[in-house]
């Protein structure tokens, strides 16, 4: 896929959220946040069977009421639009989220096989 969607707090519902989705919480002003967007950009390129939706907190406070996100960076991880892992942190280094991404990708390719 290779592309980061945007998403906002008026086309989060009617985002295409079939196959497996990691939704990047984010906010302008979280350092972390920011530092981990160049990579969130390489995981999407990394990885083809991947849509990564970014979502701006402060812009979509209802949204990430209903997701129960509580703290940034937050990372989802979907399925079909259902929650299957959830990453959240206030430091969360890129080993950590690629870590995180290959083992949770791992359990769920095994939990289909």
């Amino acid at each position: 896929m290779g592309a980061v969607s945007e998403a906002t707090r008026e086309n989060f519902d009617d985002l295409d959220m079939s196959g497996t989705v990691l939704l990047d919480v984010w906010g302008p002003d979280c350092r972390p946040c920011l530092a981990l967007m160049p990579h969130v950009e390489k995981l999407a390129e990394a990885h083809d069977d991947l849509k990564v939706v970014k979502l701006e907190a402060p812009k979509a406070r209802r949204v990430c009421i209903r997701l129960g996100v509580h703290a940034l960076p937050t990372f989802l991880l979907m399925r079909d639009g259902e929650e299957v892992a959830r990453l959240s942190a206030s430091t969360i280094s890129p080993a950590q989220l690629n870590d995180w991404l290959d083992k949770t990708l791992d359990e769920m390719q095994e939990e289909v096989s």
